[in-house]
């Protein structure tokens, strides 16, 4: 891939993602494969004037066998170092970004009990850490760089090079890189895009959406009441507005924990704990997932739901349309952070408090009370489709056409 390409892919992670601040510090955790961007981002956040640029490196393969070696007293053990290394650093005003590279089967043949226990510990001891991304106290962003099983995982018909070539100009267009323009004001354009669907969104202040589709989903979905859309571009608490999710294709809000009825039906695998889970479908009574199943994963799925008492309930509905840029490529990445922006999605888990009005500003306990899900998880599955119908309840009996065949019609 073009260095040049890449060094603007990198310079929109810190300008557009994180935006990062004049003598802002930058925490990146990133995947091993990721070394050589991220050494390009480290270059591009200084050159942006960052103070300071800490990076950690993940290894799935160090991973692997922490669950194959480690027994469960020592998997539930998270030394408080850890987290308060990352609180020293976000308290004091730094921003964070994660650079993933996806081994979709990585943690295929690990205990599923064993991540659930490690995951839930992590979970438990990093929740003042979690906020800072759920509440937007700090900007945050994700990107995505290949390797090369992701790509062969993703392009199986291709020879290994051409294969990693191809997801590097796959990743490319959906995040509207591209040679000769400049990326940061294609993302201020769409920016103003997403604002106004927004805006129109919140307008209507829908009591509930109901969704329905030919692979079987008929869902209602509940939303708190005073809830707010989101989409495009977030503003941190320091005022800064930056950009989550590296692409982004979707406007997303709050569901009421106690108010989704009917079945849902997955339409991409998902990817958790190194686990790829297909064809599977969730049942939901007074907001609660009463029954479920899939093809391959079942194990892992149920781990998931077990997490805690909240990890039943939905966090989060999101609407995309099905003639968005990565939905159209005809990929399927097997990872979240670009499949879940080529349709529709709900995530198990936690609400983000910005999603209700007041919302940062109220405890754990003032959230639940208006309706709003806080768990340890926040895991996205979509069930979008090309004849995907959305329609919102605006009054009692008045529904409002959405979505019309897969797209937006309002």
């Amino acid at each position: 891939m073009k260095q040049s390409l890449c060094a603007a892919y990198a310079r929109l992670a810190v300008k557009s993602g994180v935006n990062l601040s004049e003598q802002q510090t930058l925490l990146i955790s990133a995947d091993i494969d990721t070394v050589e961007f991220t050494r390009m981002v480290v270059e591009q956040a200084y050159e942006a004037g960052a103070r300071e640029v800490l990076v950690t490196y993940i290894d799935s393969e160090l991973e692997r066998c922490q669950y194959r070696y480690q027994d469960e007293e020592t998997l539930r053990e998270v030394h408080d170092w850890q987290i308060d290394k990352q609180l020293d650093y976000l308290k004091k005003g730094a921003c964070c970004m994660r650079i993933i590279s996806p081994h979709p089967n990585a943690l295929k043949d690990c205990d599923p009990k064993k991540m659930a226990i490690r995951a839930r510990a992590v979970g438990e001891a990093s929740k003042e850490v979690q906020e800072y991304t759920l509440a937007s106290k700090a900007q945050w962003t994700i990107v995505a760089v290949p390797n090369p099983e992701w790509a062969a995982m993703v392009f199986p018909d291709q020879v290994p090079e051409k294969a990693l070539e191809s997801l590097w100009d796959a990743i490319l267009k959906c995040v509207y890189v591209e040679e000769g323009i400049d990326p940061l004001i294609t993302w201020q354009q769409r920016d103003e895009l997403f604002q106004q669907r927004i805006a129109k969104l919140n307008s209507y202040a829908f009591q509930r959406l109901h969704f329905t589709n030919s692979l079987g989903t008929d869902l209602m979905v509940g939303l708190v009441n005073r809830h707010v859309w989101g989409g495009g571009s977030e503003v941190a608490q320091n005022n800064v507005r930056f950009n989550p999710n590296i692409p982004t294709e979707e406007v997303f809000t709050a569901p009421h924990k106690d108010r989704v009825e009917g079945r849902v039906v997955a339409s991409r695998p998902l990817i958790y704990n190194g686990n790829v889970i297909r064809n599977f479908y969730f049942t939901f009574s007074h907001g609660k997932v009463c029954e479920f199943d899939a093809e391959e994963g079942r194990e892992v799925l149920a781990e998931m739901l077990a997490m805690d008492e909240a990890s039943t309930a939905l966090g989060e509905v999101a609407l995309v349309p099905y003639d968005s840029a990565i939905s159209q490529s005809g990929c399927l990445f097997y990872t979240t952070l670009f499949d879940e922006n080529a349709s529709c999605h709900l995530a198990l888990g936690s609400a983000y408090p910005a999603c209700l009005e007041g919302g940062i500003a109220m405890s754990e306990e003032e959230l639940k009370d208006k309706g709003i899900n806080v768990s340890l998880i926040h895991v996205d599955f979509m069930f979008g489709t090309a004849d995907m119908d959305v329609k919102g309840e605006s009054a009692p009996g008045t529904w409002v056409p959405i979505f019309q065949n897969g797209n937006f019609v309002l």
